[in-house]
């Protein structure tokens, strides 16, 4: 019997508005998650870009600047080593608090506030001491806020692939560490002066802040992207630090030891070998200086380093997804031949100075990128900021070590007894690594 005129059918089961929506498969909800992790770790490097066009740019000019407030050149030496000390302990108690408070994202936007705006107002001091304290503070803010910073990274990378995520999040960090010198250079041209200079670093600095601001407002929880489960506009609720599980908590008794692996301590120990034998820019520079070279071609040979540091950075994540950390074999040669390349020739030719200097910022590329990407594979999430508190606590120490040790064989036995020193540094490292591998 057909349905009378004021009676409808009823639709099919696959039909109408009010279908319910298929479950979306595993392989939509990957692509999502991907899509999410991309856009943190973009984000993440947009912060890093500016940030970094702020205090490279100071570093370029910090220590004319100082010479100007009338800071001797041992003043100078001595700030530069404390400060870079500084920073790296502060990245324990930065991991620490991380991993205690779960106020990843307060002490984040606390340390870069210090670190950035600590730049713009040396362009109010008059005098060296209070310069001196600025420099510090800035130093001590960047240590802060690095650990939670990464561990808030590593939760996107997890998604991408560790390496590959870290190596993008570098590069966009280095042109920000090209652009920031160019940037002083062009202001300076102009005849500014430093103080001009100084004050227009606030434009970067507000940039990057504001950055962050947008990151932490669109995905206020990336760590939830370890588990699968991230909702990026999961509401305000979502900004309160979370409590970490009981199986998970951190005891404020608790020993490091007991937190890693071994192989997270063996990989530490490699690293420390490794950052002990590779030569900070200062005396490769003065080298340069003493050899003969042109004052304005160091500026220009660093710049070439920042940029072979991007490109490897890159590339190296992309072979650590692939090869894990086997791929740090790489950096005791690289280490090795940027040393030879820079100190063994009686003097500094251009062509030695370039292919040094090409081998030195590929080793720094690995440095900042790959280590960083090991630290997170090597640590449980919820030990994560700690992780990188005492990875970047070790590797300060040994840079640190670096400066003192190779300043002292240069100064007293000359650059081939710098050569020889590294080489040793880099030989050990590689043994090292190799136990690690075994674990």
């Amino acid at each position: 019997m057909p349905p009378s005129p004021s009676e409808k059918p009823n639709p099919p089961a696959n039909e109408g508005p009010h279908t319910a929506e298929p479950p979306s498969s595993p392989e939509a909800e990957g692509d999502r998650l991907r899509s999410t992790a991309w856009r943190i770790i973009l984000l993440f490097g947009v912060v890093s870009l500016f940030a970094d066009v702020t205090y490279e740019g100071l570093r370029s000019v910090v220590g004319q600047y100082l010479a100007l407030l009338g800071a001797s050149a041992a003043v100078v030496g001595t700030l530069a080593g404390l400060g870079e000390l500084l920073g790296y302990l502060l990245r324990l108690a930065g991991g620490y608090l991380a991993d205690r408070t779960r106020h990843h994202w307060l002490l984040t936007a606390v340390g870069y506030a210090i670190n950035l705006f600590s730049v713009p107002a040396l362009g109010l001091v008059h005098s060296w001491p209070p310069a001196a304290a600025l420099i510090l503070a800035e130093r001590a803010g960047k240590g802060l806020r690095t650990p939670p910073r990464d561990a808030l990274l590593s939760y996107a990378t997890k998604r991408v692939g560790r390496g590959k995520g870290f190596g993008v999040h570098e590069a966009m960090d280095q042109i920000g560490a090209l652009t920031g010198p160019l940037f002083a250079a062009l202001l300076l041209g102009l005849g500014l002066g430093y103080r001009t200079t100084l004050f227009a670093y606030a434009l970067p600095a507000i940039l990057a802040l504001l950055a962050l601001v947008l990151v932490w407002r669109l995905f206020p929880r990336p760590e939830l992207l370890e588990s699968g489960t991230e909702e990026p506009s999961s509401g305000r609720e979502d900004l309160r630090p979370q409590s970490p599980p009981p199986h998970a908590s951190v005891r404020s008794d608790a020993l490091p030891s007991r937190a890693f692996s071994r192989k997270f301590w063996a990989f530490l120990f490699f690293a420390a070998l490794a950052a002990t034998g590779f030569l900070h820019f200062q005396l490769i520079g003065f080298h340069f200086a003493r050899g003969g070279l042109a004052p304005e071609i160091a500026p220009l040979l660093y710049a070439l380093a920042m940029g072979v540091d991007a490109v490897f950075a890159l590339v190296a994540g992309l072979l650590y997804d692939r090869m894990g950390i086997l791929v740090l074999g790489l950096v005791p040669f690289l280490t090795v031949g940027a040393a030879a390349s820079l100190f063994l020739p009686s003097e500094a030719g251009l062509g030695f100075s370039v292919l040094g200097m090409v081998l030195w910022g590929g080793a720094m590329g690995l440095h900042e990128s790959v280590l960083r990407a090991a630290v997170a594979d090597l640590t449980p999430p919820e030990r994560r900021g700690l992780g990188y508190g005492v990875f970047n606590t070790v590797y300060g120490l040994a840079l640190f070590a670096s400066g003192i040790l190779f300043g002292l064989l240069y100064y007293g036995l000359g650059g081939t007894y710098v050569v020889l020193g590294v080489t040793i540094l880099e030989i050990a490292s590689l043994g090292v690594l190799a136990v690690a591998l075994r674990r």
